[in-house]
């Protein structure tokens, strides 16, 4: 008698085999619907706690509004510290989720020091310093010891034929690398779509100086009068009771309307010494009313390190300028005081002679405060100390439907001193009394948002007011204004002995950089164009840095942990994966 041949086991391994095929076929399906989806429909998701890759509205809209293409060459290649290796993999990180909103965007990261010898390599230094970017210095450990680096932490951008810096490595005063790198990687995407939105702007909105009562000079205010030009139409200009020297007033049509509109999308007042006319008064307000945007540099105080240039003391004396009424409306108050402070910027003083060259000494100068933030406000977040002179303390006042934020303040280590105020270089020779500096940090500066009733409501006659001409409102469109009291923080000084204008905020003494320039840019880019991309400075990204004392203390341990734990893992994993194949294959038997 002759068995049949069991069949069961081949109709199971083909059942298996089929069923295996459908699976893999199902899965290729998936992958290629979810590749399709993709294809048709964009999205990009961020883990990251921070959003560290997820890019702001204002920068979204802004790059897919691109027409034509912008390409970064970064010169962040080359053998660097850890810290630059960093910003360098933040900045092609940016770069690109800009590429991915837009396909006008490209770059290339160039190493400066790649020239064959010197001369090349200077020459190509030369040419970088001439287009904008600023060196920095590295002391770099090599096999061979210590030696100096020249990097160039910035990129030149080209937007058709237009070319424009841009330093990607910030510059905070007394701050560790570890937090100047970190401030750097957050303020990536606002430099980068800053730079971006002034090559791509088609009309320069247009931005004046006011004149006329004794403000600063345009050699003054040289370098940020340049600075401001690359994204502005900028322009002075001196109303001397024109009303129409900031609205222009179209012709009266058939019914006898007249159709205002602003010259100026804000107007700058930088340190005025001579009073206000109430004609020119008149046209700010009106100015203001019409959503006009005001940046108000103000000196309540009337005096100048010109004063004892030539002797060592002066007094400080109420300055009339005849703004007070105007500026109480609006919901501020400035005081006719001086702030003192402990964190204060240094003089030179010639304290002997030595040979035919003069001693020269640096002193801390209390009547020049450091200003640093007083809110987290965008406007001022991650910026470096702001140098002020001679500057005053700001109340506020409650103006219903006025919002306001202090931007910038002294210091714990104040003190104020009312006017008259005698002032003196012979406090640089005496140690400060510390326990006078007791007053927390005072507010110099602040930003008012809102609708702005008008200084001039039931002031005038009724036939002005209701006159089609005039246009006079009593309320303020929704507009924006930032006061400041210290008109210095704006001049730039000049170079000594040649004379030639300064870059605002660099101390030719100190041979220091504050962030004053900084603080007036973004200070205008809040009024003109509003909160879009300065907005972005309220990003912060966490740094995580390890505790270095801790890391010593437990070397030993964490070395045996990394070299013993993967391998007994591998041998667990190979033991048991042995006694489950032997156990499978014993029971097939």
């Amino acid at each position: 008698m002759v068995a049949k041949k069991d069949t069961q086991p081949n109709s199971r391994k083909s059942h298996i085999r089929r069923t295996d095929l459908s699976r893999f076929a199902m899965m290729v399906m998936l992958i290629a619907a979810v590749n399709l989806a993709g294809s048709l429909f964009f999205t990009r998701i961020d883990l990251t706690s921070e959003k560290r890759y997820t890019l702001s509205p204002a920068t979204r809209d802004m790059l897919r509004q691109l027409d034509d293409h912008v390409y970064f060459r970064v010169y962040l290649e080359g053998d660097f510290p850890a810290g630059f290796k960093k910003l360098r993999r933040e900045t092609k990180e940016m770069l690109d989720e800009f590429r991915a909103y837009s396909k006008f965007i490209g770059y290339e990261f160039v190493n400066p020091s790649a020239g064959e010898n010197k001369q090349e390599r200077d020459e190509t230094y030369k040419i970088l310093i001439e287009r904008g970017l600023s060196p920095t210095d590295l002391q770099v450990r090599t096999k061979q010891g210590t030696q100096q680096q020249i990097i160039f932490p910035g990129a030149l951008v080209y937007y058709r034929d237009r070319e424009f810096p841009v330093e990607l490595l910030d510059n905070q005063l007394n701050a560790p690398p570890e937090a100047v790198l970190n401030s750097s990687a957050q303020n990536l995407e606002f430099k980068l779509a800053e730079v971006i939105k002034k090559l791509s702007r088609l009309q320069k909105p247009a931005v004046a100086f006011i004149e006329g009562n004794g403000q600063l000079n345009s050699n003054e205010v040289f370098d940020i009068t340049a600075e401001l030009s690359d994204q502005y139409r900028v322009e002075r200009i001196f109303p001397d009771g024109q009303v129409n020297s900031l609205i222009r007033r179209s012709e009266p049509d058939s019914e006898g309307n007249v159709r205002l509109q602003r010259n100026f999308e804000a107007v700058i007042i930088a340190r005025p010494l001579a009073s206000f006319s109430e004609k020119d008064k008149f046209i700010l307000d009106q100015f203001i009313m019409h959503g006009g945007k005001v940046l108000w540099l103000i000196d309540p105080v009337l005096t100048s390190m010109d004063s004892i240039q030539f002797s060592e003391s002066t007094v400080g004396v109420d300055l009339k300028h005849n703004l007070d009424d105007q500026l109480f409306k609006y919901g501020v108050r400035l005081n006719r005081n001086l702030v003192l402070d402990l964190n204060s910027a240094a003089i030179p003083m010639r304290t002997g002679q030595v040979g035919n060259q003069p001693q020269i000494e640096f002193f801390r100068w209390h009547y020049f405060p450091l200003l640093n933030p007083a809110s987290n406000h965008p406007l001022v977040r991650n910026l470096n100390s702001i140098k002020s002179e001679f500057v005053s303390s700001i109340d506020t006042v409650l103006v219903p439907g006025v919002k306001k934020t202090p931007l910038l303040k002294t210091s714990d280590y104040s003190r104020t001193v009312s006017t008259p105020a005698l002032i003196t270089l012979a406090m640089l020779r005496e140690k400060p009394d510390e326990r006078l500096y007791n007053r927390p940090g005072q507010i110099t500066s602040w930003l008012l948002e809102g609708r702005f009733p008008s200084l001039f409501a039931n002031r005038i006659a009724p036939e002005i007011a209701d006159s089609k001409e005039i246009g006079f409102k009593s309320e303020s469109e929704p507009t924006a204004m930032i006061v400041v009291a210290d008109g210095d923080i704006i001049r730039n000084q000049f170079h000594i002995p040649n004379g030639y204008p300064l870059p605002l905020g660099f101390d030719q003494f100190t041979r220091q950089t504050f962030g004053n320039k900084d603080f007036i840019l973004n200070a205008v880019s809040y009024l003109v164009d509003g909160p879009g991309l300065v907005g972005i400075r309220s990003r912060e990204l966490k740094i995580r840095l390890l505790d270095m004392t801790q890391v010593q203390d437990s070397r030993t341990f964490w070395q045996v942990i990394n070299v013993a734990v993967p391998v007994l893992l591998v041998l667990l994993f190979g033991i048991v994966l042995a006694y489950l194949r032997k156990r499978k294959y014993s029971r097939q038997q």
